[in-house]
């Protein structure tokens, strides 16, 4: 998403762009999400603070976190930045800089999905966090009215009563839900972003496939190995998702990287849900996707390479059956893919502080689909030298050299 989405807003800039991916775009990272635009997600994902959920954490409790100990081990310095930046003054300054991207998410995905004729992939019924007890969602809806009066996110408080009568394919005995009004959902992310890059052919881009480790500097500018030679560029831009931290090692970055994997598996209940819903004291997600229902899990820490273990998965099915009948698994293996991270909470966009003409953009965690058409935007208004959409300082790569 992030790297179609530049490609469309340099092309529209007048420069003639080649996108290079070693797959088709919408196969890797962006394929198996759950589908959200996230207009509601203006705060970044923080490392938990309080004991219980660190214990939780380390002892690979529920379906929101697993760990390898290896991705420990190779992930330890980044990951104790972000634990300290996850402190409330860190995450408070973070959010101020994420929360400004986030909040042209729609307005730039609006027109680009117009553009490629995928309204009918695109569903606007909103996203529900829904509660097991009514404490949490007490607590929930006290931090949404919160976030309301910030930020203009839109919420509405569902009681049980209603949220019975909006997904009555949920069983009885919830407490409650927060439904955000404002996000989007996509039945097929990885058909999205498809139709994206099938927009950029159309309006004459190229599209071929290469591996990004092939990209060299040259006198000219950069060079990079296709399956149908050599192409170069004046310039190049390096959105790799969780793939970015090896590539810029080659070229002396030491940026303080990591991924958070995750897992997703299709079922064929009896009903679908409305929408996409958030189990919120569980930590998984549901989403009605044209495939069936896509249960999602949260983060695993492990090297993005690393054998697959879907534990998170079985303790998701386990919860969500609990909510609905989700039926019997689809006839194929679940999904596996990595977020890209960084210490600080921040994506990284902007130009390579010791590379002229070549530009970054990753980094994004878990909204890398959300964020990609204005990530893109602000990367193509930077390199055309035009006023940005926001203000690029604090995603800078610059920040870590």
């Amino acid at each position: 998403m992030v790297g179609t989405c530049t490609a469309l807003h340099l092309q529209q800039r007048g420069f003639e762009v080649c996108l290079v991916d070693r797959r088709r775009p919408g196969e890797e990272t962006s394929f198996g999400n759950a589908g959200l635009i996230q207009r509601e997600a203006v705060e970044p994902y923080p490392f938990p603070q309080d004991p219980a959920s660190v214990a939780n954490a380390l002892l690979g409790r529920g379906a929101a976190v697993n760990w390898h100990a290896r991705g420990l081990w190779q992930m330890g310095r980044p990951l104790l930045g972000y634990w300290r930046a996850s402190r409330p003054a860190g995450h408070a300054r973070a959010t101020a800089a994420y929360s400004r991207l986030i909040a042209h998410a729609i307005d730039e995905h609006a027109p680009l999905i117009a553009a490629a004729g995928a309204e009918d992939l695109v569903v606007r019924e909103g996203y529900r966090f829904v509660f097991r007890s009514a404490g949490a969602l007490d607590a929930a809806a006290r931090r949404a009215q919160d976030l309301q009066q910030q930020f203009g996110v839109r919420h509405t408080v569902e009681t049980p009563e209603a949220l019975a009568q909006a997904e009555p394919a949920l069983r009885a005995g919830l407490a409650g839900a927060v439904r955000w009004l404002d996000p989007w959902a996509v039945r097929d992310p990885g058909a999205l972003v498809q139709r994206y890059a099938a927009l950029f052919v159309q309006r004459g881009g190229a599209l071929l496939e290469g591996d990004a480790a092939t990209l060299r500097a040259t006198a000219n500018g950069w060079a990079l190995k296709t399956t149908v030679g050599t192409v170069g560029a004046a310039q190049a831009v390096l959105a790799l998702g969780p793939w970015s931290g090896d590539a810029i090692r080659g070229l002396g970055y030491r940026f303080p990287l990591f991924v958070k994997r995750g897992y997703h598996q299709h079922y064929h209940p009896p009903a679908l849900l409305g929408c996409p819903v958030f189990d919120a004291e569980r930590g998984y997600v549901l989403a009605p996707m044209q495939r069936g229902l896509r249960l999602t899990t949260g983060a695993e820490f492990a090297p993005v390479d690393a054998p697959a273990t879907p534990v998170q998965l079985a303790r998701a099915e386990a919860s969500a059956r609990e909510l609905l009948d989700l039926g019997k698994p689809a006839d194929e293996p679940p999904w596996l893919g990595a977020r890209p991270c960084t210490a600080d909470m921040l994506p990284v966009i902007g130009p390579a502080p010791r590379h002229p003409g070549l530009w970054f953009n990753f980094g994004h965690a878990h909204q890398g689909f959300t964020l990609g058409p204005v990530s893109g935007l602000l990367v193509a208004q930077m390199v055309s030298g035009q006023p940005t959409v926001v203000d690029p300082a604090p995603y800078l790569p610059a920040r870590f050299c």
